[in-house]
This record gives C-alpha cells, sequence and structure tokens, in this order.
C-alpha cells in the first residue's frame, strides 16, 4: 500500500497504527455505519474507502485532530452513515458496490456535506469530472495527510462561512434570470430553477458578483476548486462553454471573453 505519511513516509513506516492505535481505529472503522451519537461541536467526517489500511489510517490520523470520524468501507455503509449529520466526505472512486462518482451525486442531493476525492485514478479526465459533478478537492494516492488535513480545514471554513452568508437572504437580478446565493439557485424568466453543478454556479455567482468586471482565469480557478493545482484553465473553459449553453434566450450572450484576460459577466442590465 503505496500512502504517505504528512512527513513523505510510506505506509511501512507508519507503525504508529499497528499498536493500540491500530485497535482503537479498528473499531471505530467497524461501527462507523452505525454511530448516531457525535461529540458536541466536533465536526463529523466520513472516510469512505474499501481499502481497511488507508481508512483505518485515515481514521486515526483526523480522530487524532480532533474530527470526529466515521468509516464506510462500501456505497451502503456510507449512505447508511450519511443518515446522521456529516460535514465532510472523504470519497473513494473504486468500490465494490459502486462507481464514487454516482455516490458523490447522491450525497450532493441529500446532504449539505463537503466532498473530497481520495482515489488511485488521476487522469485529467477523472479529476475534471469529479470536480465538476460534486467535489470540493480532488487528491491522488498517496496520501500526504498533512496536506489532506490542510484542504478538510480549508472546506470546513468555507462552508461555515457560506452558512453565516445563507442567514440573509441575497437574490441579484441579471437579464433573464434571477441568482439566488442563500438557495444556491438560478432562476429563468419563468420562475423555474435551472439545473447547474457546484462548479457552474459557483463560477457564474462569482461572475454576477463582479459587476461587470473581467475575472481572469486563474482566479476563476480558485473560485471553482480554491487550489490552483486542481483544475486548470481548460477546466474554467468547459465550465463557461456549459454555462453559455444553458444560459440561453435573452438574445445576447451572458458571458463574454475578455481576450487575455478571461471572462466577465455581458449583460448591462445587470439589477
Amino acid at each position: 500500500m503505496n500512502v504517505r505519511s504528512h512527513d513523505g513516509a510510506s505506509l511501512g513506516d507508519l507503525n504508529f497504527q499497528v499498536g493500540s492505535q491500530a485497535h482503537r481505529t479498528s473499531k471505530i472503522v467497524a461501527d462507523s455505519a452505525f454511530q448516531e451519537v457525535r461529540p458536541v461541536g466536533r465536526e463529523r467526517l466520513m472516510v469512505v474507502e474499501d481499502d481497511p489500511v488507508t481508512r483505518t489510517m485515515l481514521v486515526g490520523y483526523f480522530s487524532e485532530n480532533n474530527f470526529d470520524v466515521v468509516g464506510a468501507g462500501s456505497c451502503a455503509e456510507c449512505r447508511q452513515a450519511l443518515r446522521a449529520r456529516t460535514d465532510l466526505v472523504f470519497l473513494d472512486v473504486q468500490l465494490p458496490d459502486g462507481d464514487g462518482f454516482e455516490l458523490a451525486k447522491e450525497i450532493q442531493a441529500t446532504s449539505n456535506a463537503g466532498i473530497i476525492f481520495v482515489t488511485r485514478r488521476d487522469t485529467d479526465v477523472d479529476r475534471i469530472l469529479g470536480l465538476e459533478i460534486a467535489g470540493d478537492h480532488y487528491v491522488t494516492k498517496p496520501i500526504n495527510l498533512r496536506d489532506l488535513l490542510a484542504r478538510a480545514r480549508s472546506v470546513l471554513r468555507r462552508r461555515s462561512l457560506d452558512r453565516k452568508v445563507a442567514r440573509h437572504h441575497n437574490s441579484i437580478a441579471f437579464g433573464d434570470w434571477i441568482i439566488d446565493l442563500t438557495r444556491r439557485e438560478l432562476l429563468g424568466s419563468d420562475g423555474k430553477p435551472v439545473a447547474l453543478t457546484r462548479a457552474e454556479f459557483d463560477l457564474l455567482a462569482a461572475l454576477v458578483g463582479a459587476d461587470g468586471r473581467p475575472l481572469s482565469r486563474d482566479y476563476l480557478i480558485e473560485v471553482v476548486s480554491n487550489r490552483q493545482a486542481e483544475v486548470d484553465i481548460r477546466t474554467v473553459d468547459a465550465l463557461v462553454a456549459r454555462l453559455r449553453r444553458k444560459l440561453v434566450g435573452s438574445g445576447s450572450p451572458v458571458i463574454a471573453t475578455v481576450t487575455g484576460v478571461g471572462y466577465k459577466l455581458a449583460l448591462s442590465e445587470r439589477l
């Protein structure tokens, strides 16, 4: 198992998992799908990973860093564990009873949990698909535990701020559409919602909030992924192309390309 710790050590060096710690975390994994009680004030994380060694390592590491952590070895165990509040899910793509990308869609539809993919699948297609579907981050193995901890805290911080902002209703009309930043909805002129992925919504919200100012592709990479290394310019271009196909009906382009810079909201009648 080629998994690395925060200091670069290989899994073969991570013998701290084998003694009493391994026994303690193994018990957490065994009972994870049925755990309903979460310590007050601690965020609840879920590790969905079919490999027991990797799962035990992640459960133990994040438990030691003051999180309430449960493990799941399959899609079925994940669904059962989601009955309790979950703040963040570490999700493998290859699971014994289903596809991690499809499971991510279910999680997004039924939970407000953040999603960090942790997988061996490292192609650009998989990475872009994961981020466009639901992922806040896409991490490939071998795992750097310290980096994964920083990413998890970043996602949880951002979601905490989103919850605070959501206390105040915030809708903006532009062209034929209304974007509701609280409910994270885009409504057409007929009042019906337009289906957007998380990445599409975040990118559109950034452009609307810029009041017609152009935003660079590098900035939009940060908006979509919060980490420049995770996505690239092609991802942003693909998201803009998809938004343009969905935002039709005004007779003029909604998103304009600014040569050498990036993109901007093109509608002058933004209210």
